[in-house]
């Protein structure tokens, strides 16, 4: 979601996305996913995370949040990607349902990567330990490679 300009951040701050094309990262939830934690008659945590994103994605630029219904990683909740235009795309596993700035500050790192690889040592710890995918970008069929 975009919002109306900010006031300057705070020299710590992450910085905002800046995608190519000036397309917004794109950050996936699956609402579907439950820790083993949730009780049946409770939101589920994927949902809790999807809630949150949304709402802290109010405050940052750039960003869009979409709740889909499941990414099939059953085994790692909460699982979550990030995708844009022309960058690779990455599906991450195992975050709570109170990661959301964690989250977003790494969608920063990811819209600011011209071609959406983070660098090793700039990842937070949750994206290091919780890779599921890395997808190419894809290509138009013009500029499919043999």
């Amino acid at each position: 979601m975009t919002a109306s300009p900010l006031p300057p951040a705070p020299a710590d701050a992450v910085p905002a996305p800046v995608p190519r094309g000036g397309a917004p990262t794109t950050v996936l939830v699956c609402v579907t996913c439950r820790r083993a934690e949730d009780t049946p008659d409770a939101p589920r945590a994927g949902a809790r995370l999807a809630e949150a994103l949304t709402a802290a994605a109010e405050t940052r630029g750039n960003v869009r949040v979409v709740p889909v219904e499941c990414l099939s990683v059953c085994k790692r909740p909460v699982t979550v990607g990030f995708g844009a235009a022309e960058k690779w795309t990455y599906v991450y596993g195992d975050f709570a349902a109170d990661a959301a700035p964690t989250i977003l500050d790494a969608a920063a790192l990811y819209g600011a990567a011209h071609d959406g690889l983070i660098p090793w040592k700039s990842r937070p710890d949750a994206l290091k330990k919780g890779v599921v995918a890395r997808i190419p970008p894809l290509f138009a069929p013009t500029e499919a490679q043999p």
